[in-house]
């Protein structure tokens, strides 16, 4: 009996302490801009797009700022997990809205956004691959991704993710509300 309390006890701790290093990947003024477009899918996800290019820009600013070297490593690897979870957040919104009726107008924009989606993993693939190269080649770069190697590797799953599910979807034609009218 005493020994499954303790067990109890300690996976309560062990939960809090898990649930205590998660942090949100939005700022606050970031998350009333998401919450201002609930109802508006491609500013949703041009929103979710912007905030994701950031944190990959914040790396590039803090692997080329010598007065930034201390603490980098760690840095950097919260910002790889920021940028896992919000392209975790554009493939939520993806399945949310994808499933969702919508208007012709809305459907239309969803699907441009979609394409920006593409567009913008494109872009999110390269950073991550001069990111992978200098982790392979720049001695300084080698010993502090020691520090986000794993996070590193869950965000490129994460980004080829994205890109099969915004590519995937942006090839469904966007179709007339009412088919088989004649106009």
């Amino acid at each position: 009996m005493k020994t499954s309390k303790k067990l109890v006890l300690l996976l309560v701790l062990l939960s809090a302490v898990a649930s205590a290093r998660k942090r949100d990947p939005l700022t606050e003024a970031e998350e009333d801009q998401i919450r201002n477009a609930a109802q508006e899918p491609y500013k949703r996800l041009k929103l979710y797009i912007k905030f994701t290019s950031a944190r990959l820009d914040s790396i590039d600013q803090l692997r080329s700022d010598p007065k930034q070297a201390d603490g980098r490593g760690r840095k950097i690897h919260d910002l790889l997990e920021d940028f896992t979870a919000l392209l975790d957040e554009i493939n939520s919104n993806l399945d949310q809205y994808e499933g969702r009726p919508m208007t012709k107008d809305d459907r239309k924009d969803f699907h441009k956004g979609l394409k920006e989606v593409v567009t913008a993993c494109d872009a999110w693939d390269a950073k991550l691959k001069a990111l992978k190269t200098a982790m392979e080649t720049d001695p300084p770069t080698t010993k502090e991704s020691q520090e986000y190697k794993f996070v590193f590797e869950d965000a490129e799953d994460s980004l080829k993710s994205a890109a099969e599910a915004a590519r995937e979807d942006s090839e469904i034609q966007v179709v007339d509300d009412k088919p088989g009218k004649k106009k």
